[in-house]
């Protein structure tokens, strides 16, 4: 793509996006919101290919403050923990909304430009961007209802007086898709009289109107200005709500999927090496739409694997996990999934939709009640409740089976994580499963929000005593997930977009055959996810004859036969061996 095809298509998607307006002045007005003056972009655009990510990826989870003493600043103790604990195992850190907000823990921000206070400051944000490939998260669908934006739209100030999404009560909202239970109009008063702005997720979360340009353009101003702070992955948070159009399902509209795309062409120009990673958490097929034809996201969510994961540990079948997985496809060139079974939000229920029968899922419900975990709903189009996440610790959820509670809890837990480790795919692990958190009740009802059961605030002193100490959960947690993230670091088999078969086995297996890009590594990552022995047979494992066969995880030789898999155990079996 030369400069001037560069430019033709960034004027094409504006003004796909904003037929009304002159496409080329709008163009012009982006690329100096992109590159101010003393910026420079690229003469090409980058190639789609496998070399922005190799199997030495993985990210971290985290708050800012998820790691507290009460003397120092948040982000110096994240910082030493990431460099005491996590150098060597992950090189990516998700720092979640470290911006000044008034509610959902960051997800309502009140200033794009600051760093909290109450956190640190830039200098921190940077400090860890130089040794941590650093995610940020781009909330560009709401701003805070208390800050500087929205106070200027209701006091009538230009440009903001049209920058937030008004409805009228009386328009036909019956289809619109959302997360949430409230309403979702909200009436104001402002200077210009009453009006109605639209909120998608909570009445302090006030969605901008991307209809307006101005709005875009600021947006674009905020992600030069997170680039240039040391920002290389950018998650689009709740984007698929991003454009509204009154008569539709407010979903997936065609503009948004623009705009991501307009993003994407602007970021494959950057010098600086910037990643798209878009949050959708939707069924299948609406969040594999996210790739586009390779000029959206590098990269999406793998959402159903919480709940498929979930399902497979509890019920000791990984069939409907396999059932997906059948039917996956490998990520476009250039591409790749983010692969999770935790993050600050719940275990999403709306991925499963299809995939898991209702009683499984009632049965899931039932269990993660008894261990003390939450249910989260939302409301359907035209009345009704289902449920949209389930709100409990991972590693508590891990605790007990459809058949109750037994004494695998760690074995079970860290099958659930290897099989993380062993997909196509970026692996992504919330700091809470890391450390083997428990459900933390107190913080519920101390917040009144089903979230805070998964958001606990360690006193660092005494976690770095926990940690110190080998026979507690969390240090042999930690230590078991860090030796496993730095041996498959080393296999290039688990680059994230190496070959990958599902293999047809036991349905207690979760088998995976993985081979490296120039074909020298193959790895069988067989995962017990039951309770009980199982032995494949040897015809079942293409093992080549003439090579030697090493199981990575416990170091033993495999020779042709039948292979014996313990209760939750988990190998790596593979030909190449240094």
């Amino acid at each position: 793509m030369t400069e001037s095809s560069f430019s033709a298509r960034l004027s094409e998607l504006l003004h796909f996006i904003y037929p009304e307006v002159d496409a080329h002045i709008l163009a012009s007005q982006v690329i100096e919101a992109f590159w101010p003056e003393e910026k420079h972009r690229r003469k090409k655009p980058r190639k789609p290919g496998n070399n922005l990510w190799t199997q030495n990826d993985a990210v971290l989870i985290t708050y800012g403050d998820s790691l507290i003493d009460g003397h120092h600043k948040p982000l110096d103790l994240m910082n030493d923990f990431l460099l005491t604990h996590m150098k060597g195992v992950v090189n990516g850190v998700h720092i979640l909304p470290f911006f000044p907000f008034t509610s959902d823990d960051g997800f309502a921000v009140t200033d794009y430009r600051k760093v909290n206070p109450q956190l640190g400051e830039w200098a921190d944000i940077t400090r860890i961007g130089s040794e941590f490939h650093l995610m940020s998260d781009l909330v560009l669908n709401h701003v805070s209802s208390q800050g500087v934006w929205f106070n200027a739209y209701r006091q009538g100030q230009k440009p903001y007086d049209k920058f937030f999404f008004e409805a009228d009560p009386s328009d036909d909202l019956s289809m619109v898709v959302r997360p949430r239970t409230t309403p979702l109009l909200q009436e104001v008063e402002t200077a210009m009289g009453t009006r109605y702005v639209w909120c998608t997720f909570s009445h302090d979360q006030i969605d901008l109107d991307f209809r307006n340009p101005d709005v875009l353009l600021e947006i674009v101003r905020i992600i030069r200005l997170h680039i240039d702070m040391g920002v290389r992955i950018i998650r689009l948070d709740a984007v698929a709500f991003l454009w509204k159009q009154i008569g539709t399902n407010c979903i997936h509209l065609p503009q948004t999927h623009a705009v991501i795309q307009m993003l994407r062409l602007l970021v494959d120009y950057a010098t600086e090496t910037v990643i798209l990673l878009t949050e959708t958490n939707v069924p299948k097929a609406e969040n594999l739409s996210y790739f586009g034809h390779r000029n959206e996201a590098h990269v999406v969510y793998n959402f159903p694997l919480p709940p498929l994961i979930l399902h497979a540990m509890m019920a000791g079948s990984a069939k409907y996990l396999i059932d997906w997985q059948r039917t996956m496809p490998p990520a476009p060139l250039g591409c790749a999934y983010l692969n999770f079974t935790a993050s600050h939000d719940g275990i999403g229920m709306r991925p499963a939709e299809g995939l898991l029968p209702p009683d499984e899922i009632s049965q899931i419900i039932a269990t993660i009640r008894e261990i003390g975990g939450l249910v989260s709903m939302r409301s359907l189009p035209g009345g009704g409740e289902a449920p949209y996440e389930l709100n409990c610790s991972y590693f508590e959820a891990m605790g007990r089976t459809f058949k109750g509670a037994d004494d695998s809890h760690l074995a079970r837990f860290l099958c659930s994580q290897t099989i993380v480790m062993s997909l196509e795919g970026i692996p992504a692990f919330y700091i809470h499963s890391m450390l083997a958190t428990p459900n933390d009740l107190e913080g519920v009802e101390r917040r009144g929000m089903n979230r805070a059961i998964n958001r606990h605030r360690w006193n660092y002193p005494e976690l770095l005593e926990k940690l110190d100490t080998p026979e507690t959960l969390h240090a042999q947690v930690l230590a078991a997930l860090s030796d496993r993230l730095k041996l498959r670091a080393e296999q290039p088999g688990f680059h994230p977009n190496a070959t990958q078969f599902t293999l047809n086995l036991d349905q207690r297996i979760f088998g995976l055959w993985r081979q490296s890009l120039d074909r020298a590594q193959s790895i069988f990552a067989l995962h017990n996810v039951s309770g009980e022995t199982v032995e494949i047979p040897a015809g079942d494992l293409n093992l080549i004859a003439d090579e030697r066969w090493i199981d990575l995880l416990s170091g033993e030789e495999v020779t042709a036969g039948a292979v014996e898999m313990a209760p939750y155990q988990c190998r790596w079996i593979t030909n190449l061996v240094e």
